[in-house]
């Protein structure tokens, strides 16, 4: 059975060993993903109540009046496909409350998964600093 919570005040270094960040060339290890998850505005964890491992996450940052973002939704690849990714997702839209908007950037083969969500395709720009992947200051 997998438990989600949004506590991450427990959450360790040896907790985020996941594998996450599946074919990032150069992923943040254990210690910038801790920071990045208690630095986020909100999170919701997917644990698996056997073993207590955290297999999914997801993370938003918002100004708490008009608009959120989802950076970062990340399963572990043996977890992929029983539907986390979209409870993790659901369950963090629902923290975030009713504002005008919540943006997520995504390739475009992984669209129909937000469409079935509620999301809608969108045009978008970003800059990426891939010097900066891991996390490090």
């Amino acid at each position: 059975m997998i438990l989600y919570t949004t506590d991450v005040s427990a959450v360790t270094e040896a907790d985020l060993e996941g594998p996450f960040f599946v074919g990032w060339p150069d992923p943040p290890d254990p210690a910038a993903h801790l920071r990045l998850l208690r630095g986020s505005d909100h999170v919701v964890l997917a644990v698996h109540d056997g073993d207590n491992r955290i297999v999914g996450f997801a993370t938003a940052i918002t100004d708490g009046v008009l608009a959120a973002y989802i950076p970062l939704l990340e399963v572990v690849p043996d977890y992929q496909g029983r539907g986390i990714g979209s409870e993790l997702v659901r369950r963090l839209v629902e923290a975030i409350g009713p504002i005008y908007m919540v943006d997520a950037m995504c390739d475009p083969d992984l669209q129909p998964f937000y469409q079935h969500l509620g999301l809608a395709p969108a045009t978008g720009v970003m800059f990426r600093n891939h010097s900066r992947q891991r996390g490090r200051s």
